[in-house]
């Protein structure tokens, strides 16, 4: 009695005292746009000064209807120069709706054709890229997805012979007996996105750090090599007559100067002017999810509290955008990767 006593007591101090250091950092960023587009000269800049080699690009997304089935959208243009420097990871987002409305034989034609797009796409895009070696699926699958959702993952790594990994958000991290294991290689632990933007007016949508170690605090590990990503933007919900209306990702810091703080995290617009193609008028309230750096890091220390890394992890930034990137200066964006191997 006494020795089970002593075990659980060692096991008990193990996961709350555990601090995971790394031996290597693999830098990367998230590109996430979906318009005709080069990275700025600031963007490459960015790059190079956080010695960052990685760059997981969103190739297109996959959405499911009644009429068409299973069909690509929202593909990026993106053109990289210099590319001898980077390594792609073509990524797919997957809305859950292809999953749940999928047979196994539609399922064998999409594994098929996502392999055949984003080889095609690499040829087009990135001809000075060498191989590609990992492609990174993204889906927040549900139980009623997850059956169908796994058998693709299985069907791609056979047809392709890539490495696959995949998102992963904290719930299934948190509940992986009810949500399932992914049969992939790796697994990204997407630590942003917590609460539904809409659901709870008092809290911060993006990264509510209570929230991320409610989620993170398990008893076991997680059976897949982990990595890991973090939220590097800000956002501003607009409400017009007390509804929502829109998010507004640009123009925040001028924004601010005709905003009247009424609460945490709200505010009023104090005089009409018009946002991209967003018209403000007096009296709209503004919801502002802001991210400042002391934040992330709070959140790097909880996850290397909690969660299980191996000695080497790639820390994924979301995403590469120089204007949400300009809120942070150089030694804080780099601090986010290097804060895991101190």
């Amino acid at each position: 009695m006494k020795k089970t006593f002593a075990l659980g007591l060692i096991a008990i101090l193990f996961f709350s005292c555990r601090d995971n250091k790394l031996k290597h950092v693999e830098r990367a960023f998230y590109y996430w746009k979906s318009d005709s587009y080069n990275l700025s000269e600031k963007e490459d800049s960015i790059i190079r000064k956080l010695k960052a080699k990685k760059i997981y690009v969103k190739f297109f997304e996959v959405d499911h209807s009644n009429a068409m089935g299973n069909f690509p959208i929202s593909k990026t243009a993106l053109h990289f120069y210099n590319q001898d420097s980077l390594k792609i990871i073509p990524t797919v987002y997957l809305k859950n709706s292809v999953f749940i409305n999928s047979s196994k034989g539609s399922l064998d034609s999409l594994a098929d054709n996502v392999n055949f797009l984003i080889a095609k796409y690499c040829r087009e895009k990135f001809p000075e890229q060498q191989s590609f070696n990992e492609f990174q699926m993204d889906c927040d699958w549900t139980l009623k997805s997850k059956e169908n959702y796994f058998y693709f993952l299985r069907k791609l790594k056979s047809i392709s012979k890539k490495e696959i990994s995949c998102t992963l958000r904290l719930y299934p991290y948190k509940y992986p007996e009810k949500m399932g294991i992914p049969p992939v290689d790796r697994a990204t632990l997407m630590c942003y996105n917590l609460i539904d933007p809409l659901g709870d007016h008092t809290k911060n949508s993006i990264l509510d750090i209570a929230e991320l170690e409610s989620y993170l605090d398990v008893e076991k590990d997680y059976p897949k090599h982990l990595d890991v990503a973090l939220p590097v933007y800000s956002w501003m919900q607009v409400y017009q007559n007390n509804t929502f209306s829109k998010v507004i990702y640009t123009d925040n810091k001028a924004l601010k100067k005709i905003l009247k703080p009424i609460k945490p995290l709200w505010s009023e617009v104090t005089k009409d002017t018009v946002v991209g193609d967003v018209y403000l008028r007096i009296g709209d309230k503004i919801k502002s999810e802001e991210l400042p750096a002391a934040k992330i890091s709070k959140a790097i220390a909880v996850i290397r509290e909690h969660v299980a890394l191996d000695q080497e992890a790639t820390i994924t930034l979301f995403h590469l955008d120089e204007q949400q990137l300009s809120n942070y200066t150089h030694e804080e964006l780099s601090g986010f990767y290097s804060d895991f191997s101190k």
